[in-house]
């Protein structure tokens, strides 16, 4: 079994959220973490499960005005400097048939701030015809720019390793 997760980074919160999710996956599949820029717009025929993460911007999956204002916060440059997450759905050619998915982002812990970039990647996934084999899950951040707050890394571990088992249970 394999797994493709796909992920957009500004400051590097949700890149260590990816990172922890493949490690989970790989205690049951080999797994590719894949930067968005260089994500495959084809998934592969051996592809079982796309993970896609995000940050949240503006109450949902970033633009490019979101990511130029995320530019102007990050004096050392940002992790993904092209297109984002929302563009390289909206690329994606075609879908094997056996491929399901899910989708994470990062975000603010804040009850009184609506809006999850998972949300969007996951209803841009169905609408590609991928089936999302569970609800979209959001970690969390401290503040615009993090630090991720304590234990959502390992939180993201336990919860690519359970992604890993529910698809080996229906296989």
């Amino acid at each position: 079994m394999r797994a493709l997760v796909v992920f957009e980074s500004m400051f590097g919160n949700t890149q260590a959220i990816a990172e922890a999710v493949a490690e989970g996956l790989t205690t049951r599949m080999d797994v590719e973490l894949a930067e968005v820029s260089d994500a495959p717009t084809v998934i592969a025929d051996d592809v079982d499960l796309i993970v896609v993460g995000g940050p949240t911007h503006a109450f949902g999956m970033s633009r490019p005005s979101t990511r130029q204002s995320a530019a102007e916060q990050a004096p050392g440059g940002l992790i993904s400097k092209g297109a984002g997450l929302r563009e390289w759905l909206t690329a994606l050619d075609r879908r094997p048939a056996r491929v399901t998915a899910a989708a994470f982002d990062t975000r603010v812990k804040n009850p009184w701030v609506p809006g999850s970039a998972a949300r969007g990647a996951a209803k841009h996934l169905r609408r590609h015809g991928f089936p999302v084999v569970t609800e979209a899950h959001s970690f969390y951040v401290a503040g615009t720019s993090g630090p991720l707050l304590e234990g959502e890394t390992e939180r993201a571990r336990n919860w690519g390793a359970e992604l890993g088992a529910a698809l080996l249970a229906t296989r």
